[in-house]
């Protein structure tokens, strides 16, 4: 008899269920069992309230069923929406997910990839910023915007196309002098093709430009003291900004707010990402959204399926524009329409 608080066993679902425990193995484990026999092991398993072992079946195939997800926080309203995508698709293929949050630290990011390896998880998902990461051959690993080698699949948003909708965008919607605002690292990564995007809708549209780029360790207050000098009188140089980030985007539009320029009357603003106040609301800013459910599905179609044996080095998923109130957009304000 089966102690009292002690964890039911798969022995004690075939004794309730009045049935051979190989009859339960198949249930478990999803092979063909007639109706009344699976009926009455389901009911077992639920009166008992019996936990499949999903690790140790996983180490018996040689498998954990586990694949950890690196990412640098899950604050940034877009790295949560990878996250909360990533796991979800997960989910759907039985396997758990392991958050390892690097908080952009280089060395943080190796030391949870060792951790990882010496899990025996079945794959790693990676946002990272070292240039130096080392991942073992036989670890199956799929990369966010920044590749790590040409050994291993990186997914990312059309980051050229994207730039280069923001730049047709502000040429459609009346503006003649924009400005591009980036702060960024010289790491080789796909998010830098929007600058080049966005050179090249500019050319194409006969817009003038300017660019200000600030390295990562740079103060934010460099943008203010750029948008300064092209304030004078009550005038702006720019009828346009794009900017590299919606975060970046909703900075900038509180040091025109405080210039005394209004937004969209005396300049626009596009930002790049597709962030929504409270997750699923309005958009912060007029924007051009990363497609985050299918990056997400992307990467763990990559990572799972091992009869993707050529896995293409580069994914690179369309984007749109979405208006977000900062923007000349006469339909859009015509409607209220906001998404």
């Amino acid at each position: 008899m089966k102690k009292e608080n002690q964890t039911p066993t798969m022995k004690d679902v075939a004794r309730e269920a009045g049935v051979a425990l190989g009859t339960v193995s198949k249930v478990v484990n999803g092979l063909p069992v007639g109706y009344s026999y699976r009926k009455r092991v389901e009911d077992a398993i639920k009166k008992l309230n019996y936990q499949v072992n999903t690790y140790a079946q996983g180490m018996k195939a040689g498998k954990t069923y586990t694949v950890a997800l690196l990412i640098p926080n899950a604050r940034d309203p877009f790295f949560a929406s990878l996250i909360y995508y990533i796991n979800i698709a997960l989910s759907r293929q039985k396997y758990r997910m392991l958050l390892c949050s690097t908080d952009f630290n280089p060395s943080l990011e190796q030391e949870y990839v060792n951790m990882a390896q010496f899990n025996k998880v079945d794959g790693i998902i990676g946002l990272t910023y070292n240039p130096d990461l080392i991942v073992e051959e036989d670890t199956p690993f799929v990369a966010i915007d920044r590749p790590i080698g040409s050994r291993f699949p990186c997914v990312a948003s059309d980051n050229f196309a994207g730039g280069q909708l923001a730049a047709e965008k502000f040429a459609d919607l009346g503006c003649r002098h924009v400005a591009f605002l980036r702060t960024g690292s010289s790491l080789n990564n796909e998010t830098n093709k929007r600058r080049s995007g966005f050179e090249n809708g500019c050319l194409a549209r006969g817009l003038s430009y300017e660019m200000k780029i600030l390295n990562d360790d740079e103060p934010y207050a460099l943008f203010e003291e750029f948008l300064m000098e092209h304030a004078r009188e009550g005038k702006f140089d720019f009828d346009g900004i794009f900017c590299v980030t919606d975060r970046l985007a909703y900075l900038v539009m509180k040091s025109l707010k405080k210039l005394g320029l209004r937004v969209p009357e005396d300049v626009q603003v596009i930002g790049f990402d597709g962030i929504r106040h409270f997750g699923d609301a309005d958009y912060v800013c007029s924007t051009i959204v990363q497609p985050a459910q299918e990056i997400a599905e992307m990467c763990v179609e990559l990572l799972v399926h091992e009869s993707l044996s050529m896995k293409p080095p580069l994914v690179c998923l369309p984007v749109t524009y979405a208006y977000g109130g900062t923007t000349k957009d006469p339909e859009a304000e015509q409607k209220g329409d906001n998404p």
